[in-house]
């Protein structure tokens, strides 16, 4: 064999092999069919002779987490509770703040709306005074009622003679009447009528003779005239204050006053309260200045006389004499407020105490027993 002859034998079998290869390329399911076929134990499946499966009548049923007759929306979240409660006392401490702010503001504009109109009035004037007053250990508030009928460029003695005690131990109002013609001892002055004080040294001197012959003291003063009594109890009754007048009363008076239930004006009330010409004198006219304070304390109740209050008060601070601050009157305001239930009274001296007695510089007298008096106010102001 020629050289050549063994080329093309070796060239006719390369391209034979060249040629299986491609085959085995162009149809490579059959070379995968023919690898697999031996591990299968189940022939795969014909297109042509494929059957789908028939559906089972049977109906398949999935189990719920729980059987139900909740509503459909049971799996979703259920929305979060707001606190009802909460929020209505939030809203209730809301509104009850701006009503606190809205009284406050208001008190505060009339309490000095009615302060400039008093100090406009050129009727009525007063000086404040040098008063030494004393806190009570008990944390109590004696307040030193004055009541005067002083005259233009005259010094006049003390008509009513009163204390009024705030956040004492019963938390309740009580006044004290001193009748004005007790004999008493005047520091500095000597002996006298109690209302003597006041011409002496104005409201101090009454302080420190209260002081001196009953064993009480007090922290404030308030001095009032007639003229701003009036105009006071005009201003906060405008309807005028109920009173059930014991008798007819006439004798120097500008008004008359007839018996049984009325509602009094401001000088009509004054000429009641003042009224002392009859038999029982001083202890007459006392017990009727406790029963107008009590009818006064007593018509507060009124909402449109609270309303009317800070108005009022602004008046009193412009016209009387008193050391009172308006932080104080706005602090008691519900102390003076529990008076409209009533006020504790008691007059001094007390029954069984006294008699009458006639003296050289004075006429006239009371004589008291000092220390069964002081006695009488402790047990009053402590029960």
């Amino acid at each position: 064999m020629s050289r050549m002859d063994r080329y093309k034998h070796i060239h006719e079998e390369s391209k034979q092999s060249l040629l299986a290869r491609k085959t085995r390329k162009a149809h490579p399911t059959e070379n995968w069919e023919d690898k697999y076929r031996e591990e299968e134990p189940v022939e795969a499946p014909i297109l042509g002779d494929y059957e789908p499966p028939k559906k089972s009548k049977k109906k398949i049923r999935f189990s719920r987490p729980f059987q139900s007759n909740e509503p459909e929306n049971y799996y979703e979240e259920p929305p979060l509770k707001k606190p009802k409660k909460k929020r209505r006392k939030h809203r209730f401490l809301r509104c009850l703040v701006k009503l606190l702010i809205l009284l406050l503001a208001y008190s505060g504009i009339s309490f000095f709306a009615g302060q400039q109109v008093a100090k406009w009035d050129s009727s009525t004037k007063a000086e404040t005074e040098e008063f030494n007053g004393f806190a009570s250990a008990d944390g109590s508030h004696n307040i030193l009622l004055i009541g005067n009928d002083s005259r233009d460029g005259e010094s006049a003695r003390a008509d009513t003679i009163m204390i009024l005690q705030l956040d004492g131990p019963s938390k309740k109002p009580k006044l004290i009447s001193f009748m004005r013609d007790t004999y008493v001892t005047i520091p500095g002055v000597g002996e006298n009528k109690l209302n003597a004080a006041y011409a002496y040294g104005g409201a101090e001197l009454v302080r420190t003779t209260l002081s001196q012959n009953f064993g009480i003291d007090t922290q404030y003063y308030t001095t009032v005239d007639f003229k701003t009594f009036e105009k006071v109890i005009d201003t906060l009754f405008s309807n005028g204050v109920k009173i059930d007048a014991e008798k007819d009363m006439s004798k120097n008076l500008e008004v008359p006053i007839k018996k049984g239930p009325q509602s009094m004006d401001g000088l009509t009330l004054l000429q009641y309260a003042r009224f002392r010409m009859d038999e029982e004198g001083d202890f007459g006219r006392i017990r009727r200045q406790q029963q107008v304070m009590n009818a006064i304390f007593h018509q507060m109740k009124n909402p449109l006389t609270l309303l009317k209050l800070p108005y009022a008060t602004g008046k009193v601070m412009g016209y009387a004499s008193t050391d009172l601050s308006p932080g104080f009157l706005i602090k008691n305001t519900l102390s003076i407020a529990k008076g409209a239930g009533g006020v504790d009274r008691l007059s001094v001296p007390v029954d069984d105490s006294w008699y009458y007695g006639e003296t050289y510089e004075a006429g006239s007298v009371l004589i008291a027993d000092d220390q069964m008096n002081r006695q009488a106010i402790k047990d009053f102001l402590a029960k």
